[in-house]
């Protein structure tokens, strides 16, 4: 939307700079805040726009900034644009000092000092200053937990690091919290010494009380990608420079001057990132926190993130997961900026491994993979480490032509074997693959060219290099493997990236093992890997749970370094539930029919009701009702019926009254039982057409839509979690703790009529909440949120449950 005369519109501008455009808009309401924000605009020279945190920086210089200081407010801006000043805390500092700064002139020295100009606060840093601070005050803690005065956690660690982002303080104080002490309880949230006396909850009502989970914070106040330094930051002088983690040194990429202006040449000094996953089963969910790691932070800086099929395993690859992989990575909201394969880099790797033999740094070694290990472990040098260049560089053709059996030689680097990191003894960085068969393995991507297959600790560094990538993350179980990792790329000369590790997601009762669950689906425990008690993505995605939920749990994880553990499935849930409250519309299914005949109402009459698709559904807005059919035949859970009657039950007994949501008010006059004389078969009942009647409790139903045809019937699945135990991996027999109750299957369902058009994916709250007056009423079962599943046909509906209607980490739906 352009201004007159061409010129942008002030809302376009602000967009420019990367305010969200709730902030976009808020701020073109304030008409002094706007001629200001614009004016900051254009004196940074930023009309074209710029990335989000200098943007951020920019709009707080257009609200705060002092006005006896405009005379510096050009300057400051400089410092801004060229990323001298880019943390909140150093633009407070110079507000602070031109404050304080009357003169025109300002001596350049003393303010870049006053602001923590070019002084560098990692997240390692702040981490390592926080983990002192808890330390120290950790009885506390541990004594108040959550009512720990978190300001003056704050203020120690500000005090230490005056120029850390408290963004990412407040983000590693949340974290370390939560590792200490755990989820939050009720008694947490009970500030007050002396409780009020309440009155006793009933045995329903207890069930939905559950502790609400502190305040998630918004994006705005928590941006989790400002841990990452900028590109042009990847310049160290030395590459053995070590930086200290949780008391672990750990290295530092660093690059010469030349290096770094080639590789931000070649990329325009854009953030390049990767998610590199191999294509040897299906995706979990610990890859989504992967791709939200490299592509979010590829987007929150306008930068671009590959997507490379780490292929360099013939045997295992197959081009069924490369689909999977390409289809899943699009469904979690994720746009590549080109896709690509290690396997598309094969010769250039060879060339290179050829150059590394040429400088002395790699050798074709003979040991058998026993003797490799007995050697590393002791420290000992290969018999052929010293071996003639001349030699090694024979031996390697041999090997790609084809002319060395497998298992008969690799190509080793030539590291430290007396390192105290494992990572760097020799690694293999070539292997063969079946070169006597006369087409060698096939690979699903490079077909039969090669016999000779380069390793991941050769690749990948290498790749990352070639494909110009700023900031190579992973998780941290690949941390001692940094230093080979600049090993080789400074062995070569090739440009280092930044390399930066986070924890691993693990959530509890299931395995994230590609091994353990290609065994469960090739052993058909499960359904396949998309099986909805996996916590693959497709098999989440069958399951009902959206990518929007999934995203929305990792950024509440958080992507620090700390090591969380195992993380509650609970958690996963609460997530879910809070998108699915708001996005699945009510429907009324009952899954354990009993039939009950209303004797006051005409066998052949039928009328069409309305009910509410969403809770808070106006009366004039259409949309928002379906259309039940209610007739004198109507089922209802053989669970809301009970032969005795108690004051702390809710449903249908005999002589008693309730509620059939959206309808009329029955009451039960007779009951039909089996030739067991206990089994209840069929329930007679009076409605009450007046409404008079008002009873407390309220039950979900469904009619026959017409005399003598049932009602539509459907089949639902009930999953739970697929392991008993929140950690089954650590288990020595850990396919022996499998729930056998993980997935119960209801075939005889009956379902209202207007889920009769539902198609695969829609998805649905069953209602089984209901109310009487301001008291809620919870009958508990297996109500909650549903997806129509694929196995769907014209004949029948098959509907997975996603998750329940509540839990023990968030609200219960409503």
């Amino acid at each position: 939307m352009g201004g007159e005369d061409g010129e942008t519109s002030p809302l376009d501008l602000f967009l420019k700079i990367g305010l969200d455009e709730r902030t976009a808009k808020n701020t073109i309401a304030n008409n002094k805040v706007t001629r200001n924000l614009t004016a900051v605009i254009h004196e940074a020279g930023v009309i074209g726009g710029c990335n989000r945190i200098v943007g951020n920086l920019l709009y707080t210089v257009a609200t705060k900034f002092p006005a006896n200081a405009l005379v510096h407010r050009p300057k400051l801006l400089e410092y801004i644009v060229s990323l001298k000043i880019k943390t909140p805390a150093q633009l407070e500092a110079a507000f602070s000092f031109f404050s304080s700064t009357a003169s025109e002139n300002f001596e350049v020295k003393e303010f870049e000092e006053a602001c923590g100009v070019g002084v560098t606060v990692t997240a390692e840093d702040t981490e390592r200053t926080i983990n002192e601070v808890f330390e120290e005050n950790k009885a506390s803690i541990l004594e108040q937990r959550y009512r720990t005065n978190v300001g003056d956690l704050f203020a120690q660690v500000r005090k230490r690091q005056p120029w850390a982002d408290p963004k990412i303080v407040k983000q590693l104080v949340d974290k370390k919290l939560y590792e200490l002490l755990g989820e939050r309880t009720a008694a947490d949230d009970d500030k007050a010494s002396k409780k009020k006396k309440e009155k006793p909850v009933k045995v329903e009502d207890k069930a939905v009380v559950v502790d609400t989970p502190a305040a998630q914070p918004s994006e705005e106040e928590l941006n989790p990608f400002l841990i990452f330094p900028w590109p042009e930051e990847n310049f160290k002088a030395n590459v053995h420079t070590e930086i200290y983690f949780s008391d672990r040194p750990v290295l530092r990429a660093c690059n010469t001057k030349e290096l770094l202006e080639k590789h931000l040449k070649a990329t325009g000094g854009k953030v390049f990132t990767r998610f590199p996953p191999e294509p040897n089963g299906y995706l979990h969910i610990g890859h989504a926190k992967a791709m939200f790691v490299s592509f979010g932070l590829a987007k929150e800086r306008a930068g671009c993130c590959y997507l490379r099929y780490d292929d360099t395993n013939p045997e295992a690859e197959k081009k069924e997961y490369i689909d999977h992989i390409e289809e899943i990575v699009d469904w979690m909201g994720w746009k590549p900026f080109k896709i690509t394969y290690t396997s598309d880099y094969f010769q250039e790797l060879y060339d290179l491994a050829v150059e590394l033999i040429r400088r002395g740094h790699a050798y074709v070694d003979h040991q058998t993979p026993e003797e490799i290990k007995e050697y590393r472990e002791k420290k000992m040098n290969s018999p052929w480490r010293d071996r003639p260049i001349a030699e090694s560089l024979k031996l390697f053709d041999d090997m790609r032509r084809g002319l060395i059996e497998e298992g008969k030689a690799t190509l080793r680097m030539k590291q430290d074997m007396q390192s105290d990191n494992f990572n760097m003894y020799d690694l293999i960085a070539y292997r063969i693959k079946a070169s006597y068969n006369p087409l060698f393995t096939p690979h699903p991507h490079s077909g039969d060219k090669w016999c000779v297959y380069p390793s991941y600790d050769y690749a990948h560094c290498i790749v990352d290099s070639l494909e110009n990538i700023t900031h190579s993350l992973c998780t941290l179980e690949f941390e001692t493997r940094r230093a080979s990792y600049y090993w080789l790329l400074d062995a070569l000369g090739l440009y280092l990236p930044y390399v930066w590790e986070y924890s691993r997601l693990n959530v509890t009762n299931t395995v994230m093992s590609k091994r353990k669950l290609n065994r469960l689906v090739t052993e058909k425990w499960v359904d396949g890997w998309d099986d909805p008690r996996l916590m693959t993505l497709a098999g989440l995605r069958r399951r009902g749970v959206t990518s929007s939920a999934i995203n929305s749990f990792v950024r509440g994880v958080g992507i620090t370094r700390s090591d969380c553990s195992m993380i509650q499935l609970s958690r996963l849930e609460y997530h879910i539930r809070e998108e699915l409250n708001k996005t699945a519309s009510r429907t009324m299914v009952v899954l354990n029919p009993l039939k009950v005949v209303i004797t006051n109402m005409e066998s052949g009459m039928a009328m069409d009701l309305d009910a509410k698709k969403w809770p808070d559904a106006q009366n004039d807005d259409v949309s928002a009702f379906y259309k039940v059919p209610f007739s004198n035949v109507v089922y209802i859970e053989q669970s809301d019926f009970r032969l005795k009657d108690s004051k702390d039950y809710y449903g249908l007994a005999p002589g008693k009254s309730i509620l059939l949501r959206y309808a009329f008010p029955i009451k039960c006059t007779d009951v039909i039982l089996g030739d067991d004389k206990e089994t209840v078969v069929e329930i007679r009942a009076e409605y009450d057409p007046s409404k008079k009647t008002k009873p407390k409790g309220v039950l979900h139903w469904v009619a026959e839509p017409c005399p003598g045809v049932d009602p539509l019937k459907v089949e639902v699945r009930l999953f739970d979690k697929l392991f008993l135990s929140e950690n089954p991996a650590e288990l020595d027999d850990w396919l022996g703790d499998l729930n056998p109750h993980s997935k119960v299957a209801i075939a005889g369902a009956y379902a209202v009529p207007a889920l009769k058009s539902a198609a695969v994916g829609d998805r649905f709250q069953f209602e089984r909440l209901g109310a009487a007056g301001s008291m809620p009423i919870l009958i508990l079962g297996e109500r909650g949120y549903f997806v129509v599943d694929k196995d769907s046909t014209s004949e029948k509906l098959v509907f997975n449950r996603t998750v329940t209607l509540r839990d023990s980490y968030g609200k219960a739906g409503k």
